[in-house]
C-alpha cells in the first residue's frame, strides 16, 4: 500500500527540507511506500525552487515527489482538491501542514488505529488525552479552545474532539467522495470535512498529538481569518 502526503505550502522555504526530511524517516522507518504532493501557491519566497531541489533528490527512489504550482494564493481547500487530483499513486491520503506543526512521528499510530478499527478517517487531536500544543501563548490556547468549543457546540460532530484540525488520514475514497461536496474555505473547511462525513455514515478515529507552534516564517492565521472561521462556521450551521 502507498500513501500519499498533500502538503499545501505558501512561504515555507525553511520549513519544506525540514518536513520532507521528516517525512521519510518516518516512512522508511516503517518500511512505508509514500508520495509528497506539494501544492505552492506561487509563495514569493521561493519555496518553489525548493520544492524543485527536492524533487530532484528523489528522483529514480521508490518514494517520489509531485509539485503542483498555483497562480496565487488560492487557498487550502482548493490546495487540496489540486494534490488530490495529483496524488495518483496513494491509496491513503495524509492532509498535514508543511510548517512542522504536525510531526509525522505520529503518522504509524493513525496508520495504526486505522488498520486495527477499520475507520474511514483518523483526526490527529490536540483536545484528547495525552494531545496538547507547544509555543502558544495563553491568547492563542483561549482562541483555539474557544473555537472549537463553539464548533463542537454548533455543528455536533459526534466523536470528533478536535474539529479544526488538519492533521487527518484518510481512505482514498472517503476523501475523493468528501472533498466534491465541501463549500467552506480557510479554516472552516476543515470542519466542514468532519461534518460531512459524519452526515454520510463514515467512521472516524482520533490519535493524540502534539502541535508545535512554527519555527520559521510567520503564522498565516490573523483577524481576517478569524472573521471568515466564523462566517464559515454560522454557514455550516445553517446548511448542515
Amino acid at each position: 500500500m502507498k500513501y500519499t502526503v498533500i502538503l499545501p505550502t505558501y512561504n515555507e522555504r525553511e520549513n519544506l527540507p525540514l518536513i520532507v526530511y521528516l517525512l521519510d524517516k518516518t516512512f522508511k522507518a516503517q518500511n512505508i511506500s509514500y508520495q509528497i504532493v506539494i501544492v505552492d501557491d506561487s509563495s514569493p519566497d521561493k519555496t518553489h525552487e525548493v520544492a524543485l531541489s527536492l524533487q530532484s533528490a528523489f528522483k529514480g527512489s521508490d518514494s517520489t515527489i509531485t509539485i503542483v504550482s498555483r497562480k496565487g494564493k488560492l487557498g487550502l481547500g482548493t490546495a487540496y482538491v489540486a494534490g488530490l487530483k495529483a496524488s495518483v499513486e496513494g491509496s491513503r491520503i495524509i492532509l498535514m501542514d508543511a510548517d512542522l506543526s504536525h510531526h509525522p512521528k505520529f503518522i504509524p499510530q493513525m496508520i495504526k488505529v486505522m488498520d486495527e478499527t477499520g475507520v474511514d478517517l483518523v483526526s490527529g487531536t490536540r483536545y484528547r488525552k495525552g494531545g496538547g500544543v507547544m509555543g502558544w501563548d495563553l491568547k492563542r490556547k483561549v482562541t483555539s479552545r474557544g473555537a472549537n468549543f463553539l464548533a463542537s457546540f454548533l455543528l455536533n460532530p459526534g466523536t470528533a474532539s478536535d474539529l479544526t484540525g488538519s492533521f487527518r488520514l484518510y481512505e482514498r475514497e472517503v476523501i475523493e467522495k468528501i472533498l466534491p461536496m465541501v463549500q467552506s474555505t480557510g479554516y472552516a473547511f476543515q470542519m466542514e470535512i468532519l461534518i460531512r462525513a459524519k452526515k454520510e455514515g463514515m467512521s472516524l478515529g482520533e490519535v493524540p498529538i502534539t502541535f508545535v507552534d512554527r519555527i520559521y516564517g510567520e503564522s498565516k492565521l490573523g483577524a481576517n481569518e478569524i472573521i471568515l472561521y466564523l462566517k464559515g462556521l454560522v454557514k455550516l450551521f445553517f446548511t448542515t
